[in-house]
């Protein structure tokens, strides 16, 4: 198969239904992939409710996976696709696994790390957003108004 045929659309689209189990089992909707050389080594969804557990985000669960897949703590070959921008607590998390590249469909103006800085990520870390923001927006907005 050629690898080539993968972009951050097709692996948004994994993040997304990672965020879609997270909707049916009464979670945040988030979901969050991790690639490292066109290939999927890490797939997490928000469990903070599951676990009992405040950082059981989906990008946290991602990172230890995909260090685990790796056998090391650095992620500097892999890029995080996320479908909410990530929160401070997770954006420290990428700046210490120090991640090449941190994709995201939508901005968080609530929680986001940009509110507080951008320079929480990694200096050499490239940043890429919005890739299926509304899509990610809709599932967003659909679970919380079930929760009102």
């Amino acid at each position: 198969m050629d690898l080539s045929v993968f972009s951050d659309e097709y692996f948004m689209k994994q993040a997304m239904v990672e965020a879609q189990q997270a909707f049916e089992e009464d979670e945040v909707p988030v979901g969050a992939v991790i690639v490292c050389k066109n290939q999927i080594i890490a797939r997490a969804h928000n469990q903070t409710e599951q676990l009992t557990d405040v950082t059981a985000h989906a990008e946290m669960l991602a990172f230890t996976s995909a260090a685990n897949f790796l056998g090391g703590k650095f992620l500097n070959e892999c890029t995080l696709y996320v479908t909410l921008e990530p929160c401070c607590m997770c954006a420290g998390a990428a700046y210490w696994a120090r991640l090449k590249r941190v994709v995201f469909a939508s901005s968080d103006p609530k929680r986001g790390y940009s509110l507080i800085s951008l320079d929480m990520l990694h200096p050499k870390t490239e940043v890429s957003r919005g890739i299926l923001a509304e899509e990610s927006r809709q599932l967003l907005q659909s679970f919380f108004e079930k929760k009102r």
